[in-house]
């Protein structure tokens, strides 16, 4: 059986000058094999959360980005044990080789989900509560933002980062056809309006 629990909620807070970021960290539990979804900026909190779970930094095997921007991916290297995967690579130390759209030994797709970064991927993790897809930026909002997710909002949300905007809006297309369940970047998990 397959667990997911999110260790972080990402926030986004606008200062006079820049940010307070990090992104949403998530555990994913499948059998023996422990993988970490964007660790984020945080380390203090970061290494809280895995201790709540009883965990340590060594006891992760896999740790997947789902884009480069360091709010997400900063921490990738406290994890000593632990293979780090992309949108298209896995990296094994000094070793890269390309995975086959899944996190190694899983049934966990890596989805292509461009937009807000060309290289961005998604996690889509096939669960007893449902299709849970850990979106990464595909959507985000600021801490101070009300979080609309019904269909309209969630097509039409502004990112100020976006690289892309059809794309960006094809993989929002893309992520609502197949998730039950759908963990944004910076914000809470939150049921898919066009499921029932």
């Amino acid at each position: 059986m397959v667990k997911v629990k999110v260790l972080i909620q990402g926030y986004a807070t606008t200062l006079k000058k820049g940010w307070i970021a990090s992104s949403t960290t998530t555990l994913i539990q499948d059998g023996k094999t422990n993988i970490v979804v964007d660790p984020g900026i945080n380390r203090k909190r970061l290494l809280n959360a895995l201790k709540k779970e009883g965990l340590k930094p060594e006891d992760i095997n896999y740790v997947f980005m789902t884009h480069f921007h360091p709010d997400h991916n900063y921490l990738v290297g406290i994890f000593p044990k632990a293979k780090a995967l992309d949108n298209e690579l896995v990296y094994d130390k000094d070793r890269e080789y390309e995975h086959k759209r899944k996190i190694p030994g899983t049934k966990i797709e890596i989805l292509f989900t461009s937009g807000h970064d060309q290289f961005h991927s998604s996690l889509v993790v096939p669960t007893e509560k449902g299709i849970i897809v850990v979106a990464g930026d595909v959507w985000w909002w600021k801490t101070s933002q009300k979080q609309k997710t019904d269909k309209e909002s969630l097509l039409k949300h502004k990112d100020m980062y976006v690289k892309d905007k059809k794309a960006l809006l094809k993989s929002r297309k893309k992520i609502l056809e197949v998730a039950d369940w759908i963990i944004p970047g910076h914000g809470k998990m939150f049921k898919n309006p066009l499921k029932k």
